[in-house]
């Protein structure tokens, strides 16, 4: 009985399959979107100034970071959770694959989510005169706590894993 609920258990893992499937379908919506922004930001090049320029730009960099968060998220949760990749017989893989655990995930997850806070951060900076102060405070005060979250996530993970000693070396 043992045996058979832990195989049952192991085998539930692909249960996961169809939430890739979505975030996949997600990724696609997002390239959609971003070729519908890009298309308007096209039709009115002539017109807008560089402020506007720059900030449909910006925009276009928060929905590329937000693109790598899905598929790094995809492929990385699945080869932590699901099935092991063979890198090795594909070539032309990122050489991330195969190597990320759970906490180089997070990590990586947390870097990307400050990005694109400051992003929006530098938006709503660019875009000072129609923001109230409120909203200024508000989006500085959740980008710095992204900042502090990952800073410290990362400090933790560096002391839990003692990266970053040499054990058994001599300093000079």
């Amino acid at each position: 009985m043992k045996r058979f609920f832990e195989s049952f258990l192991f085998m539930s893992r692909w249960l996961l399959a169809p939430f890739f499937v979505m975030l996949a379908v997600g990724l696609l919506e997002l390239l959609y979107k971003a070729g519908v922004h890009l298309f308007e930001a096209t039709a009115h090049l002539v017109t807008a100034t560089e402020s506007n320029m720059t900030l449909l730009v910006l925009d276009l960099i928060d929905m590329t970071l937000t693109g790598a968060l899905v598929v790094t998220v995809m492929l990385s949760v699945y080869e932590n959770f699901v099935s092991k990749v063979d890198t090795d017989s594909q070539p032309g893989w990122p050489d991330w694959m195969g190597s990320i655990d759970f906490s180089e995930l997070k990590l990586k997850l947390l870097s990307t989510i400050v990005a694109i806070s400051a992003i929006k951060l530098l938006e709503a900076f660019m875009d000072v005169p129609h923001m109230n102060d409120r909203d200024l405070y508000f989006y500085l005060g959740i980008h710095l706590t992204f900042v502090v979250s990952t800073l410290a996530f990362a400090l933790s993970e560096r002391l839990a894993g003692g990266h970053g000693t040499n054990h058994g070396e001599q300093g000079h």
